[in-house]
């Protein structure tokens, strides 16, 4: 291994101690640097872990030749042994080389998923609905928890919008790579001659942000409350719980009424408007032309996708890597590993080529 990438694994193994004993010495009643803390120490700590392992093999690969020279009786199969421990060691090396390839500062943020039913209508919204299983299904195999935000269920099933926030370790770098327009090619059950009908819904995922990232001047923003209403216009509840911020510099709006009690409804609307102002904030820094939310969900039109499911082909294609999978049931069911690791791997390769 090459000293330099030696001499910087030396200043991360010093740096995880330091921040254990920060993370020690952090008061209880700052749970924003310790929750900080400990997303920087479980980062460190996976390459530390890979590091050691590498010097371990590195040491036996090494002891190996010795033991050959010195006892040519045993060089045979020593020889084998040092064979394989260089082998292990340079595929740690390689893994060592990717972890510490530029990473996102976003990739161990909870994150808020906002699914709209776009072109199609009824069938639209009925997608959104199936866009959300998979989702939740995706994150149960990850142990990730989904936490409902706030839904506009349509009138025929599915949702016109639904928002809820995925928390857990690394939640934004398993979903990021979802934000786009994902387009359904299916038979609705509505059609009663067959026709196959292609339909879309956009997905957005926006990482969400800490209070001590986002401060939003109280003055900024207009409440107003009513009452909630479900599907048709029913009242679901008697009292002005429902909530609506107008975040008036931006002209963002977000409505809450899925609690029954103001206060949750409110608390919710303000980390939906909390991860948006801070996606707005991460535009302007990268100076996009177009934000980059609203580049994510594009106008949601069926030739703008970047995945595509195939009902009557059993197919699932994602065509920013031309990867097709033919179990779009599995897929449905929230086997998305396939897709977001070579999309990963891809993502990955180009920060380690410095064009990321």
């Amino acid at each position: 291994m090459d000293e330099r990438l030696i001499a910087r694994l030396d200043e991360l193994v010093a740096r995880l101690e330091e921040v254990e004993k920060e993370m020690a010495e952090a008061a209880a009643e700052d749970p924003a640097r310790l929750a900080d803390l400990g997303r920087r120490h479980a980062e460190l700590k996976e390459i530390v872990d890979l590091y050691e392992a590498w010097r371990r093999a590195d040491i036996d690969r090494r002891e190996a030749l010795e033991l050959a020279a010195a006892d040519p009786a045993l060089a045979g199969d020593l020889s084998r042994l040092a064979e394989e421990k260089k082998a292990e060691a340079d595929a740690l090396e390689a893994e060592l080389q990717a972890a510490l390839a530029p990473r996102d500062p976003n990739d161990s943020k909870d994150v808020i998923l906002e699914i709209r039913a776009a072109a199609g209508g009824d069938e639209a919204a009925l997608w959104a609905g199936d866009l959300l299983r998979m989702y939740e299904r995706y994150a149960e195999r990850h142990g990730l928890e989904v936490e409902p935000m706030e839904a506009a269920p349509s009138e025929t099933g599915g949702y016109s919008k639904v928002t809820v926030a995925v928390h857990g370790r690394g939640a934004y770098s398993r979903f990021k790579y979802e934000a786009g327009v994902h387009r359904v090619q299916r038979v609705p059950k509505t059609e009663s001659q067959g026709r196959i009908h292609t339909s879309t819904a956009t997905v957005a995922v926006l990482p969400e942000a800490e209070e001590v990232e986002v401060e939003i001047d109280p003055g900024d923003v207009r409440v107003d409350v009513f009452r909630s209403s479900g599907p048709g216009g029913q009242s679901v509840n008697t009292t002005d719980s429902a909530v609506r911020l107008t975040h008036l510099p931006t002209g963002l709006v977000v409505t809450c009424q899925d609690e029954k009690s103001q206060l949750q409804n409110r608390e919710k609307a303000f980390r939906i408007l909390r991860a948006r102002l801070f996606q707005l904030e991460q535009e302007r820094r990268h100076a996009e032309q177009a934000g980059e939310r609203r580049a994510q969900v594009g106008t949601g039109e069926r030739a703008e996708k970047i995945r595509t499911y195939n009902f009557r082909e059993n197919r699932v294609t994602d065509h920013r890597i031309g990867l097709t999978i033919r179990r779009l049931d599995q897929v449905l069911d929230g086997d998305l590993d396939p897709f977001v690791e070579a999309l990963a791997a891809e993502d990955q390769a180009r920060r380690l080529a410095g064009e990321a």
